[in-house]
């Protein structure tokens, strides 16, 4: 049972990055937007997860950094109001 919730969460980050990065290419959603980076920023979280249970830390590395862009995009945002 651990492993499918493992691999239900590994599934939605990838359909979530699509899924922003898409929005963000049809011009739905802006580059900066709490909805673009907030969707990025949950599946990073869940690749990150994903990433240590399957002993992958490219995988990590590259989700928390991109994580980490998320949340720095967000602040600047919010201390620039």
């Amino acid at each position: 049972m651990e492993n499918i919730l493992i691999e239900v969460m590994g599934w939605t980050g990838s359909v979530l990055y699509l899924l922003a990065y898409a929005l963000v290419s049809s011009k739905k959603l802006t580059g900066d937007s709490l909805v673009y980076q907030g969707l990025n920023i949950f599946a990073g979280i869940l690749l990150v997860i994903y990433g240590f249970s399957k002993s992958a830390s490219a995988t990590v590395g590259l989700n928390a950094t991109w994580i980490a862009i998320g949340v720095i995009t967000l602040a600047r945002k919010w201390t620039a109001k």
